[in-house]
């Protein structure tokens, strides 16, 4: 789907929407709150979060999220804003591509070794080292098993 500033730009590619620092407004209502100040960079204590076209994105090549609200705190737009009726961050959760390495033969466990919430496990198979699968319901989408990831099979979506 094409957004509304791509379509103005004359970007007619369909990408996946950008991930937004936690706790972050709906789509248009975002770009609409948020006042491209920057205040929710500096407060990051794993500095994920970086300016892309002036507004704030969470890159999980960097780190992860820690959920520890400084952005939100920081943020007097109120563009991320916390609620008591809206408990989880997001609703992102980790995917692993098929290139992920013990899919091709190799064994490697680096991303359930970095999970803090044990939910990518590994599943044992006849032939071949054990195949990483993701617990949805245990995945928090904090982003710890992206950038330590040698082939970059993970992505949150």
């Amino acid at each position: 789907m094409v957004s509304r500033r791509q379509f103005m730009r004359g970007d007619f590619k369909s990408r996946p929407p950008p991930q937004r620092p936690p706790w972050a407004l709906a789509g248009e209502a975002f770009l609409a709150a948020c006042s491209r100040c920057g205040e929710c960079l500096p407060v990051c204590p794993t500095r994920i979060i970086v300016l892309v076209r002036g507004y704030p994105e969470v890159d999980f090549k960097r780190g992860e999220c820690s959920f520890c609200g400084a952005c939100v705190a920081a943020c007097t737009d109120r563009a991320l804003l916390r609620s008591e009726n809206r408990e989880q961050p997001w609703t992102i959760k980790a995917q692993i591509a098929d290139s992920c390495l013990p899919a091709r033969g190799v064994e490697c466990r680096i991303c359930g070794d970095r999970c803090p919430a044990a939910a990518i496990r590994f599943s044992p198979r006849l032939g071949g080292p054990p195949v990483a699968k993701v617990d949805a319901a245990s995945c928090t989408g904090c982003g710890a098993c992206v950038a330590p990831c040698p082939v970059a099979a993970i992505t949150l979506a």
